[in-house]
């Protein structure tokens, strides 16, 4: 039985990454800029070549549509905010910040990446039932506070950064919100994805590859 558990997740990962070997090419003199689009502003981020896994299932999901329609569930100023749980489509805010695709993305950490303000990473469940610290499939967070949450550093994988409207983020985590955390008005976001010229996104937004 324990194997056939443990074959059951094999294959489950295997069907998340079957179709997502498309967007990432070693040595592609273009990128993807994604853009998350809410009532209060645009968020511009980049994600990293160096944590293909997490890269290609964003990006997979993005070119879905997955993400348009799911809210920022949880905002702690201070902290960071959160969002892409499909569960927050529906009606019921109960189960907010409890779905996802059906499927984890194994830990890429990288010492490279830390949760500097504006790190882009991915949300997880607890190490008591999740020991290898395996990211959600589609839940993320965009860390708010200015001095970073490094307590954070490698035990969730940081796999993108914002390049613009960090503004934006300050202004959602300040939103009001329930004991939950929850926003007591919904943020609703729709996420976008443009291919660029590295050239092009390292002088419009001053990034550095």
């Amino acid at each position: 039985m324990k194997r056939r558990i443990v074959l059951s997740l094999i294959a489950t990962l295997i069907y998340g990454y079957a179709h997502t070997q498309t967007f990432v090419k070693s040595g592609s003199k273009k990128d993807y800029v994604v853009t998350i689009s809410t009532k209060l502003g645009n968020i511009d981020l980049i994600l990293y070549d160096e944590t293909p896994l997490h890269k290609e299932n964003f990006l997979k999901l993005v070119n879905e549509k997955f993400y348009d329609s799911t809210t920022f569930h949880r905002i702690i100023k201070g902290f960071m905010i959160q969002g892409g749980d499909p569960n927050s489509k529906d009606k019921d805010p109960g189960n907010d910040g409890m779905g996802g695709p059906g499927y984890t993305v194994p830990a890429e950490f990288n010492p490279k990446f830390t949760h500097n303000q504006g790190a882009l990473a991915a949300a997880r469940m607890g190490d008591g039932v999740n020991p290898q610290k395996a990211s959600n499939g589609s839940q993320f967070y965009i860390v708010e506070n200015k001095q970073g949450t490094h307590f954070l550093d490698n035990n969730y994988t940081v796999f993108g950064q914002v390049l613009k409207g960090i503004e934006v983020v300050e202004n959602i985590a300040q939103q009001a919100k329930d004991a939950r955390d929850r926003p007591t008005e919904s943020i609703v976001m729709t996420v976008t994805m443009k291919k660029l010229k590295k050239k092009k996104i390292a002088k419009m937004y001053g990034y550095k590859y």
